[in-house]
């Protein structure tokens, strides 16, 4: 396997895929069963599926779908959205889920993702960070798909979710989303030094060597992207892709050609 994980993460709206920009007006992009049948033939190493209405709509996750995508997986499979018991997080683990990933349920009650590390183990946990520039500098913590600005400084709550017994931070940026120029690597690179569980770096990814700075430069200990894997050429046609093994060890040379097996 390859030490430096590149992650799809793809978003769902009324059980299709979706594709925002900046946390907003998202595009319909196609079947979520027909995307995990293509990324399986691509060998991708784990894939990450967002539910980005369940918790404004007040749903809880959609088991069913779930479970449908789950059985189509070859590669460990995460899931966020519109989870608010420990109840609903036993169910997607049985489903097929290798993690689920808390965000706006975690804020307002963390007492959920303690019992759920205790529970479940750390490792089946993900606290998802979704931040965005302040006006005068600094970053805040959002929550409800972007909505809805909380106070928190995105290190101070890394930190504490960390303590809480989170095993992993999905770190979204809300002003990089979609826009396919970079990651942004102050903010990935605050977090991952402020931290000793894995960051996981997502939105603005355009390029393969964006992935490189994410982790190289920024920290992280995985990258994740969208709009990479699922849209190709200036006209942003869909085209599901994910970049080959000799790509990969391309991008991160030292570090793979000794890893890859």
């Amino acid at each position: 396997m390859l030490e430096n994980r590149l992650i799809p993460c793809l978003l769902l709206k009324n059980k299709g895929l979706v594709k925002t920009k900046h946390f907003r007006d998202p595009v319909y992009i196609g079947d979520p069963i027909n995307a995990v049948r293509i990324f399986n033939e691509k060998e991708v190493d784990e894939l990450i599926f967002l539910d980005i209405s369940a918790t404004n709509e007040k749903r809880v996750p959609s088991l069913e779908l779930i479970a449908e995508i789950s059985a189509e997986c070859f590669m460990p499979l995460s899931y966020g959205g519109g989870i608010q018991s420990v109840e609903e997080v036993e169910k997607l683990l049985k489903a097929g889920v290798e993690k689920v990933s808390i965000n706006t349920a975690g804020l307002k009650n963390p007492q959920l993702l303690s019992d759920v590390a205790s529970l479940f183990g750390s490792q089946s946990l993900i606290a998802s960070i979704d931040a965005k520039k302040k006006l005068f500098g600094g970053y805040e913590v959002y929550t409800h798909c972007g909505s809805q600005a909380t106070g928190w400084d995105p290190v101070k709550y890394a930190r504490y979710v960390q303590d809480l017994g989170v095993g992993e931070i999905l770190l979204n940026s809300i002003d990089r989303d979609g826009t396919m120029m970079g990651f942004d690597i102050d903010l990935i690179s605050t977090i991952s030094r402020n931290v000793s569980i894995p960051v996981v770096a997502c939105g603005g990814a355009g390029k393969l060597t964006d992935f490189r700075d994410a982790i190289v430069n920024g920290g992280a200990s995985a990258a994740a992207a969208g709009s990479l894997f699922v849209f190709h050429g200036h006209r942003r046609a869909v085209l599901i892709s994910y970049p080959t093994r000799n790509e990969i060890l391309t991008i991160f040379p030292l570090v793979n050609s000794i890893t890859a097996v």
